[in-house]
Order: C-alpha cells, then sequence, then structure tokens
C-alpha cells in the first residue's frame, strides 16, 4: 500500500507541474501578443492601430509631423483605430508616434517614420497654340496720276512735217481779221472828215 501511495503522489506532482508549466507557456504567449502598436504611413495619410492595451488604465497617442501636432494626445483605453490625413507637402515629412501604456510603461513607443512625396500628380498637358490672325495684304491704292509711259503711249506726238501745200502752219489767225481791219480804218477816215466839214462850218459863220 506505501508504495501504491507514492506511485499516486508522484503521478500527481507531475500533472500539476505539467498544468503549471502549460499556464506559464500560456500567460507568456498572451503577454507577448499583448500591447501591439500598428501603424503606417503613406504620402496622403497616417494609419494608426493600438490593440490590446489595458482596458482598465488611460493610455495616450500623439502623432505630430515635423514637430507639429497632427493628433494631438489622445486617451483610449483597450484598443484605437483612426486614420489622419497629412497635410499637402512637395518635400518628405517627418512623422513620430509617441504611445504611453497606462499599466506598464515598457509598452509605451516612441517611433518616427517619413511620409515621401506623391508623385502621382498628372502631367500638365501642353497647351494647344492658338493660331495667329493672318494680316489681309493692304489693297493697292490706285494711283491718281497716270503713269508717264502711259500718257506718253496715249498721246501722240505733234507732226512737224510741212503740209503738202507748202503753206505755213495756221498761228491762230482768222480769215477774216482784214476785213475788220479795212472797217475800222473806214471809221477812222469817215470820223475825220465829219469833223473836218463841222470846223468849216463854224468858221463861216462867224
Amino acid at each position: 500500500m506505501t508504495t501504491n501511495n507514492r506511485s499516486w503522489r508522484r503521478a500527481g506532482a507531475f500533472a500539476t507541474i505539467a498544468t503549471v508549466s502549460a499556464l506559464g507557456v500560456g500567460l507568456a504567449a498572451g503577454t507577448a501578443q499583448a500591447h501591439t502598436p500598428v501603424w503606417e504611413v503613406t504620402c496622403t495619410e497616417v494609419s494608426v492601430d493600438l490593440t490590446a492595451y489595458s482596458p482598465k488604465e488611460d493610455n495616450t497617442v500623439t502623432v505630430t509631423v515635423d514637430g507639429k501636432d497632427l493628433l494631438p494626445a489622445e486617451t483610449f483605453k483597450g484598443n484605437f483605430h483612426k486614420k489622419l490625413e497629412l497635410p499637402k507637402h512637395d518635400k518628405e515629412l517627418t512623422v513620430r508616434l509617441v504611445v504611453k501604456a497606462g499599466d506598464d510603461d515598457k509598452f509605451s513607443r516612441d517611433e518616427s517614420k517619413t511620409a515621401p512625396v506623391c508623385n502621382d500628380k498628372p502631367s500638365p498637358s501642353p497647351t494647344p497654340e492658338k493660331p495667329s490672325p493672318s494680316t489681309p495684304a493692304p489693297s493697292e491704292t490706285p494711283s491718281d496720276t497716270p503713269s508717264t509711259a502711259t500718257s506718253s503711249a496715249e498721246v501722240p506726238p505733234a507732226s512737224t512735217k510741212p503740209s503738202p501745200s507748202g503753206d505755213l502752219a495756221e498761228t491762230g489767225s482768222s480769215s477774216s481779221t482784214p476785213l475788220i481791219a479795212g472797217a475800222a480804218a473806214l471809221v477812222i477816215v469817215a470820223g475825220g472828215g465829219i469833223m473836218w466839214a463841222a470846223r468849216k462850218r463854224r468858221s463861216a459863220q462867224h
């Protein structure tokens, strides 16, 4: 009977040790999986996922960009999930995540990541060139003065050949000029005769 009792005691001790060991492994695994901070940074946003933190104690999380608050200190219990939009930027940004665990400071985190510049902007399309309006050719203004060549071509030169009859060229005098001159001479003579007769008559009366 004594031998059997010892065997049972040994068996019970082994079972207890095995149970405690299993519980210890389980607790260690649970502790290793607790307080899981996961966060990602892209060119446009920051994603923060904090899980398995203390559901009883106050935990805090802060996100800054180049030293400026993107997410001021915010308190949470258990889990925290949020997406934060980054400001537009043309150079890389330094994003910092600070998590303070309320149950144990060894689970706190202070990490930094870089936000790249977005390169998905469409390239500007070339502006089509507007056709320049064609300048109308200046209309030809007709000259008021006919050209010398045209005038000389249209006006025939004066003929210098003598007339076939041998007479001199007319000087513009009319053929009635001698008649007018003769009539004028007769008038003068008649007038002189009248004046002479009048004087003679006056002398005879005196």
